[in-house]
């Protein structure tokens, strides 16, 4: 089979499949079912057992593609966890000559070394050349191998958040904390990782500008309108919320004024609130909205969903740079004080942190665990501590354990999304206000246990959704979270539901580009092939390529004779007449 033949055959194979692998890779979300979760008919979220319809969720996206739809959530959240985007600290031969080994061998051979014999220099070139093979080489092969997986796992990162950005169609992004892999970096360093981040992991966004992250006040300035297209829609879909995390600027023992600052100047502010209103058309219904004036019995407020950016990075103590720690608590204090009374509905309130709110061991993967620096400064921790918790629930949220407390106890709508515990979790935190007083604690859930169990909707359990969401690393799964919020009119109140979607290893990632490039190659080759044979190059090598040569005749063959003019004797030879006769 000639060269041309057998690669046109090849490529009747090969093309399907690149058309099938990659397909499956760059539309994984269709093939998934992927969607943000769509509001329930019924207005009884937390008395549904089960999650909401989510073949009816990728249906509507479908229809939302096509015709738009009305029938999505004005708020939907793409929450990305933990990219972790590593660098120099990653490379074995970073900053250094790959074959440092192979260079002593020539030194030791030039014989510059005159306080050395010629037998000990040869010596030590023997012994730096066995190095070379057995130390440089593996060295030199695996810091290339890390080079390339860097550069590779910067465009799988990209590669779910675009396609799911194109395909889910949110109208908010957030990245939930450790952006980079490493506090500890040089200034140049993380300047590359920041390249990175912004130019191959999340090309086309943009972090929220400082004049928009605004600082809690009584009276405020709206980020933007839900459910409205206009152009500050079209900004947000393009803006991420970047969360600082441990990665990013350290815990309470390691964060500095100039990590804090380095980090804030590429990613965006730390911390800062952000207010969306959603506007009610109807006239009717916006009569029964509170007016000091006009209406002053109401308990209804606008609906307005809170979006508050919080730095819990050093919310524990020791701190190393106190000042900073002064700063994070004056604005959670500054948080609760800027709240809307919790007598009022109609607010909803998301935290966006990175570290987990405390929980006992066993309910996530991460159980409690701290550790500190020899010199004092929290070194490492998996959750915040229950006191630092408590601040989030009962001063943000406004929960309680007593049941006299303002709204019984029952405190604000919302949620906290976080990310550093890799593995993800869904947690329900309450407090039984039936307990006596001295034994009255916070407690945690799995939420699937407390809304099929009826815990997340009892009466006298103040309660508060936790999600952390799973990272987005390829150890991972590539996965990402689908956050919709939406607002219930019967009940004045906010509801909201979280979907999960995940890409899988990075191996087939890496699999459906270089089968890829393989065909490609192979195409490439195979046109070149069929241009130069039309040219006439190749003729006199090949010149019967892709035909078969037609088989001899029998019938009128000269007759086969020895040097001496006879026909061998015993051999077949044929007459004129095509007989055979033997000689």
């Amino acid at each position: 089979m000639s060269p041309v033949a057998f690669l046109r055959s090849a490529l009747r194979v090969l093309i399907p499949l690149a058309v099938a692998f990659t397909g499956y890779l760059y539309l994984y979300p269709v093939f998934q079912g992927c969607a943000f979760p769509l509001p329930p008919q019924s207005s009884d979220y937390y008395d549904q057992p089960v999650e909401p319809d989510g073949t009816a969720a990728f249906q509507e996206t479908l229809r939302q593609h096509a015709f738009g739809s009305m029938r999505v959530a004005p708020f939907r959240l793409l929450a990305l966890g933990d990219p972790q985007l590593e660098g120099d600290t990653s490379i074995r031969n970073y900053g250094r000559e790959p074959f440092p080994h192979l260079s002593r061998v020539i030194k030791h051979l030039s014989l510059k070394n005159r306080n050395s014999s010629l037998r000990i220099q040869v010596r030590s070139a023997v012994h730096d050349l066995v190095d070379f093979f057995f130390d440089d080489i593996p060295d030199f092969l695996e810091s290339t191998r890390k080079r390339i997986d860097l550069i590779g796992n910067d465009f799988f990162l990209g590669h779910i958040y675009r396609t799911l950005h194109w395909w889910a169609k949110p109208t908010h992004v957030t990245v939930l904390g450790d952006l980079l892999g490493s506090q500890w970096i040089g200034d140049d360093e993380f300047e590359r990782r920041s390249w990175r981040y912004w130019n191959r992991s999340f090309r086309g966004g943009e972090r929220v500008p400082d004049d928009v992250a605004a600082y809690p006040r009584e009276e405020y300035d709206l980020a933007g309108l839900l459910g409205v297209e206009d152009s500050n829609a079209a900004s947000w879909r393009r803006r991420v919320i970047n969360i600082a995390g441990n990665h990013d600027i350290g815990y309470a023992g390691d964060l500095t004024r100039a990590r804090l600052e380095r980090f804030e100047r590429v990613f965006g502010k730390a911390a800062y609130e952000l207010r969306f209103e959603l506007p009610i058309a109807n006239a009717t219904t916006n009569a029964t909205i509170f007016d000091p004036d006009n209406n002053p019995e109401s308990d209804r407020l606008p609906p307005e969903l809170r979006i508050v950016v919080v730095n819990n990075m050093n919310l524990d103590t020791p701190a190393v740079e106190q000042e900073l720690q002064d700063k994070t608590y004056a604005f959670v204090n500054d948080v609760i004080s800027t709240a809307s009374a919790v007598e009022f509905k109609g607010h909803f309130t998301m935290v966006l942190t990175h570290i987990p709110l405390h929980k006992p061991a066993g309910t996530c993967m991460d159980p409690p665990y701290f550790a500190f620096h020899a010199g004092g400064g929290v070194k490492e921790q998996n959750q915040l501590s229950a006191d630092a918790s408590r601040g989030f629930l009962e001063g943000i949220y406004g929960l309680s354990g007593d049941a006299n407390a303002p709204a019984a106890g029952m405190g604000r709508r919302g949620v906290v999304l976080n990310g550093h515990d890799h593995e993800g979790c869904d947690v329900w935190h309450y407090i039984d206000q039936g307990e006596p007083a001295g034994e009255r604690q916070w407690r945690a859930a799995s939420w699937g246990d407390a809304r099929g169990g009826g815990l997340a909707a009892r009466p006298g359990a103040p309660g508060l959704r936790e999600i952390t969401v799973r990272s987005m690393m390829a150890d991972f799964g590539g996965s990402a979270g689908l956050l919709s919020a939406w607002f219930d009119e019967a009940d004045w109140e906010w509801r909201f539901e979280f979907a999960t979607c995940a890409l899988g290893r990075q191996y087939y990632w890496w699999f459906v580009h270089v089968y890829d490039l393989i065909v490609l190659g192979t195409l490439l080759v195979y046109g070149a092939l069929t241009i130069a044979l039309a040219a006439g190059y190749g003729v006199d090598r090949w010149p019967n390529l892709g035909r078969r040569a037609p088989k001899e005749k029998a019938r009128g063959r000269p007759l086969a004779r020895e040097a001496n003019g006879e026909p061998k004797t015993g051999s077949v030879v044929y007459e004129g007449n095509g007989d055979a006769k033997k000689g």
